[in-house]
């Protein structure tokens, strides 16, 4: 497949000479290209990510790593602005007049022990809501790719017009990271962008990108009730209002929400994550608190539910004549809607470079806060790449135990081709984006 103007590059002994502006080029071609590159580039990927790997952050704490991003960045030739939402950076390329693109990456971890036995897996430690915890990056973080594909682009700065963008966001992971950006004066401080990308890793082959177009990842609700009863001892629950009892009603019965009044083909979750009640086992506490988690992809139906939840917990306390319960249902972030124009100029350069290894997905069901932007007004792409050798994903798939998933302790991804991946993906979006803008689309 060929792409008109200005896009063709090649590389001599791993630098890059453009070549006349306005010529057309071979997506193979500038895929190889770009892939050469990456090879003088890898060894200090390689240290950048697993210098990171074994020294993670949670949310809001990440200084250090936000630190190192920035020094990156500015060895690229970047301007940067760091603490933007806290712990976040802004990173700006200006290279003459043309359209801003934005490339987000992630920079929190997980409280969580690392239990890959990887040389650079986390040791480190960290207090998380009034504890000591393990923390470790067991999820879809992309900042080696993101600083190798922030070099690659300003390598290419003869074949695009325009402003690079490069945003290092904290606490993902607590879904707050952009709105405190964005807060904080993102697209006010700073060019709103013309259009954005950013990726995530997950448990299938490595050298594979999926995307979707629409709906890519869930909303998020949090889910908060208290039932209140009347504590007594546990020989004499006829004298008492049992919270327990009460909650573990809720807990069964709110499953009739998603199996009776929500429409079966459409998707939503209730998860209860955790009930607490009571300090020793012959008496009836007074009340129980429950947390959950509420998981969807259309308004009505998230609507729906949060109705439905009310109405069962309501329900649950009237039954047993006990006080109305406490429940608050509270807003984590909206689901990822990828922008059809955006996918539409992406998905013609990334199909001919990846071939039937770029494939479409269905939305995941996990949540992300990249819609944020998105809402703002950010016509975006989010795509995902994977991580494991394909040999292993096909064992799996027929019969050997399966490999470990996002949030998982084991959570191992292969580095070189991962991050190789994400560079050439989001390398060639980025170019697809500027190129489309500079023919007036």
């Amino acid at each position: 497949m060929r792409f008109a103007k200005p896009l063709l590059v090649a590389f001599v002994l791993g630098s890059m000479v453009a070549l006349p502006a306005h010529a057309e080029f071979d997506v193979a071609s500038l895929k190889q290209s770009i892939e050469t590159s990456f090879e003088s580039e890898y060894p200090k990927l390689d240290a950048l990510y697993k210098d990171i790997h074994a020294h993670p952050e949670i949310a809001f704490q990440e200084e250090k790593t936000a630190a190192r991003l920035a020094a990156e960045m500015r060895a690229i030739g970047f301007e940067v602005t760091e603490k933007v939402g806290k712990t976040g950076l802004v990173a700006l390329y200006k290279n003459g007049d043309g359209p801003t693109i934005m490339v987000r990456t992630e920079l929190d971890a997980l409280p969580m022990e690392e239990k890959t036995g990887l040389p650079y897996a986390s040791r480190d430690k960290t207090i998380w809501q009034e504890r000591e915890t393990f923390v470790a990056h067991s999820c879809g973080h992309d900042m080696a790719s993101w600083v190798g594909t922030a070099k690659t682009l300003v390598g290419l700065k003869d074949q695009w017009k325009g402003t690079l963008m490069f945003i290092a966001q904290p606490a993902e992971e607590v879904v707050a990271g952009a709105r405190a950006m964005l807060a904080d004066g993102l697209f006010t401080r700073f060019p709103k962008p013309d259009a954005g990308f950013a990726l995530h890793s997950g448990a299938f082959p490595y050298g594979y990108v999926s995307y979707t177009v629409g709906v890519r990842s869930s909303n998020a609700d949090g889910l908060y009730i208290k039932f209140k009863g009347r504590g007594g001892h546990g020989a004499a629950p006829q004298a008492t209002i049992d919270p327990v009892m009460m909650a573990s009603r809720f807990v069964v019965d709110v499953q009739s929400v998603i199996s009776r009044e929500k429409d079966p083909t459409e998707f939503g979750v209730v998860s209860i994550g955790s009930l607490h009640a009571g300090t020793t086992a012959n008496i009836i506490s007074d009340e129980s608190v429950l947390l959950g988690t509420i998981r969807t992809f259309k308004p009505d139906v998230r609507a729906k539910m949060h109705d439905g939840i009310e109405r069962t917990a309501k329900a649950v306390a009237a039954m047993a004549n006990a006080p109305a319960p406490d429940i608050r249902i509270t807003e984590g972030t909206k689901a990822v809607v990828n922008d059809a124009a955006v996918v539409a100029t992406a998905e013609k350069v990334l199909n001919a470079a990846f071939g039937d290894k770029f494939r479409t997905a269905p939305p995941v069901t996990a949540s992300e806060d990249f819609s944020e932007y998105i809402y703002a007004g950010v016509p975006s792409m989010f795509f995902n790449i994977g991580v494991y050798d394909p040999e292993h994903v096909a064992a799996a798939r027929n019969g050997d135990p399966p490999l470990p998933g996002n949030h998982s302790p084991l959570f191992a991804p292969v580095p070189k081709p991962t991050i190789q991946t994400g560079v050439t993906a989001m390398t060639l979006a980025v170019l697809s984006a500027f190129d489309q803008r500079a023919k007036g689309h």
